[in-house]
């Protein structure tokens, strides 16, 4: 501040020296009241003089200082006399920095300042500041001695808890009105250095914690400010104001604090009513943000919590990822959740359509754990055996697997088991033979499934003996056959995917559509394989052998397979494969289809031949006239044993041999006549054609 100097109007001449009368100025005569203990006073004056500066339309800054100086001085004696309330008002108007009276709050700002900072303060209020080193020092200096002595005294403790408040709550109300008067004349935060409105805004903000003015903290939090997160997270956190750090971290863009709050709270590891579903503000956060980082970080976490929600998010954009990295994302998980693991691997393989053998297999070993696990329980267990000894006494052609999904009651048993048979059924990358292996000891139970992995072996005589004498299912049996191998119908797999909301399961009897092709609805019936009529053939005759070997009791079906797939047997192998103690009507149906077959075809044979030899007749005669014209080459028989003569004109002779050129003697006259035809027919006696231009016969 520049010195203060008084303004003198009147000067005394003498004969050695120039003498001015002086007025005391305003800082003199405050700084007078102030020794005098008169701070009413110096008050008075010092509102008397604002009133005036306020007045003038421009602002002399001397004066202004002069201003700000008594102000100062007046609000640090007060403060220095337990006048809380009296020293924030003045300290106020006298514009003090801030961070000179926080620094008598060392509870406040902890490591906001710095021992190279500084603020700019008037010297001589520098040197007039209480020499204390905090606010509880001057309290406790100004308290009276009282028996036994001041610090333990009932009233003297009483009187330091009255002072040490209304020194937080003038603190609290200086900070506010200080930060309302910036937004208005710095609303860029741009005059004042930027670590006095961290130091404002921080302490102010942890005045409103231990204050409990949570709504008035949350306005601080959604205006602009320059809260330090470090000095403000713990206060928060042991206030228990856990909304309000999420709603400060969230304007921040502290992204991974604010998840980890949620957790802690989704977790039950800290409480408040106010954040009413934690876990539901991560996935949607999650889902928004779209970070591959964070989801991936805290959706392994989620999993634990709500595994579909969390394999949701996961998986969610994931159409590009290296196979690495989803190996590695699935042994996470599995290691957190391994029921969420299954259903990532379910993603992987059903609707990612993974080709890698390795998930494969893992997942068809899960699907078999889950399904003996299902046939383990008792009741399950019963209820399937049920099943199989209804469905072979109601001699239904109803095929098993719908009979049974139609049948047995909805159940995450049943729901298991259908997964299970329609994945053993359309994967064709998982290994066979351990399945196969612990599917035998249930053989009775288990008939299905077993004659599914006996079929990918190719032992077909053993899965279809399995369909027919253990499940008495002759229409997957017959199937089987149609299909080339395979126990359930692409047909029925879509079916039961639609029923029970399976489709990822159905989807997989289609072959994987390479990208930008559409799936049509037809698409779905479509295999990948080809079953060729000799396979078909093939299996029909083991399906009848198997049917033979059941004796006399299987004869109805094997009538029904003799005429429903006869085309694909041979009648000779049939008989020759028919016992001879077999009734006659059991054959009578396939040998008249048979036998009408064969004569039909015969028929057949002797229509077309008909038919080509008529037609050979009319292009015989249709050509003839164009043959008669254009004339012939005839050749002799010619002796091996004769020699070459001398050629002369168009005959030639070859031993006993003559070869007449009518052809080229009749064309050789109409050149000279001019009347020769374009592409003129050639004909020889073996049948063959040749064709010729007007430049010559070729």
């Amino acid at each position: 501040m520049k010195s203060s100097t008084s303004r003198s109007n009147v000067l005394v001449l003498g004969s050695n020296a120039v003498y001015s009368l002086l007025p005391s100025t305003l800082i003199a005569q405050v700084e007078a009241l102030l020794d005098a203990h008169r701070i009413e006073d110096a008050v008075d004056m010092a509102d008397q003089q604002r009133r005036k500066v306020e007045a003038q339309l421009t602002v002399d800054e001397e004066e202004a200082d002069e201003l700000r100086y008594v102000y100062q001085r007046i609000g640090f004696q007060c403060f220095a006399e337990t006048l809380f309330d009296d020293a924030g008002r003045h300290l106020f108007h006298g514009e003090l920095d801030p961070r000179a009276l926080i620094s008598y709050y060392p509870e406040y700002y902890d490591s906001l300042f710095h021992l190279d900072e500084s603020i700019d303060l008037f010297s001589g209020v520098a040197e007039r500041m209480p020499t204390e080193e905090s606010i509880d020092d001057i309290i406790r200096n100004y308290s009276p001695h009282l028996a036994p002595n001041t610090r333990t005294a009932p009233p003297a403790v009483e009187l330091r808890a009255v002072l040490k408040m209304a020194a937080t709550d003038m603190l609290r109300s200086f900070l506010r009105k200080w930060r309302r008067k910036r937004r208005l004349d710095d609303p860029g935060g741009t005059i004042k250095p930027k670590a006095l409105y961290q130091a404002v805004d921080t302490v102010l903000a942890r005045l409103y914690v231990e204050s409990d003015e949570k709504s008035e903290l949350l306005i601080l939090i959604h205006e602009p400010n320059d809260i330090l997160m470090s000095e403000v997270e713990p206060a928060l956190v042991t206030a228990k104001w856990f909304n309000a750090l999420c709603q400060l971290y969230q304007i921040r863009g502290e992204d991974a604090k604010l998840l980890d709050v949620w957790s802690r709270l989704a977790a039950g590891e800290w409480i408040d009513p106010e954040v009413e579903d934690p876990l539901s503000n991560m996935f949607t956060f999650l889902n928004e943000k779209k970070d591959r980082a964070l989801i991936r970080q805290w959706g392994v976490w989620l999993t634990k919590q709500d595994s579909e929600r969390a394999i949701k998010l996961l998986t969610s954009g994931r159409k590009h990822n290296r196979q690495e990295d989803d190996f590695a994302l699935l042994q996470q998980i599995q290691e957190s959740n391994p029921a969420a693991a299954l259903q990532f691997l379910e993603h992987l393989v059903l609707r990612k359509r993974s080709q890698n053998a390795a998930l494969h297999v893992q997942l068809a070993t899960l699907y078999v754990d889950q399904l003996l696990s299902c046939v383990s329980d008792e009741a399950t267990s019963k209820l399937w055996r049920a099943k199989v000894s209804s469905y072979s006494s109601s001699q239904t052609n109803v095929p098993f697997l719908s009979y049974f999904a139609s049948t047995t009651p909805d159940s995450d048993s049943k729901r298991t088991r259908l997964k299970t048979i329609l994945f053993l059924q359309a994967s064709e990358l998982y290994d066979v033979e351990p399945i196969r292996t612990r599917l035998q000891d249930y053989e009775k139970l288990l008939s299905l499934e077993l004659s599914i992995v006996e079929g990918k072996l190719g032992h077909d005589r053993s899965a279809l003996s399995i369909l027919v004498h253990t499940l008495h299912d002759s229409s997957s049996a017959e199937a089987y056959c149609t299909l080339g191998g395979e126990v359930v119908p692409a047909k029925t797999a879509q079916s039961l995917g639609e029923r029970f909301s399976l489709q990822s399961w159905a989807a997989l009897f289609v072959p994987p559509v390479s990208a930008g092709k559409a799936k049509s609805s037809a698409a779905f019936m479509k295999r990948q394989k080809s079953v060729s009529e000799e396979r078909k053939r093939e299996l029909t005759r083991i399906l009848l052998e198997v049917y033979m070997s059941g004796g006399e009791a299987m004869s109805g079906r094997t009538a029904q397979l003799l005429a429903a797939q006869g085309m694909n047997l041979d009648v000779v192998d049939v008989l020759s494969l028919i016992p001879p103690e077999w009734p006659l009507r059991v054959l009578s149906s396939f040998l008249e289809r048979s036998f009408r077959r064969t004569l039909h075809t015969r028929h057949e044979g002797q229509i077309i031949k008909s038919i080509a030899a008529s037609e050979n007749l009319a292009v015989a005669e249709r050509t003839w006239l164009i043959l008669r014209e254009q004339g012939a080459i005839v050749e002799e028989a010619v002796d091996d044993d004769g020699e070459d003569d001398e050629k002369s004109g168009s005959e030639k002779a070859v031993g006993l041999g003559l070869e007449l050129d009518e052809k080229t003697a009749l064309l050789n006259a109409r050149v000279e006549e001019g009347k020769v035809r374009e592409n003129v027919v050639d004909v020889e006696p073996e049948g063959r054609m040749f064709y010729s231009d007007n430049s010559g016969l070729t």
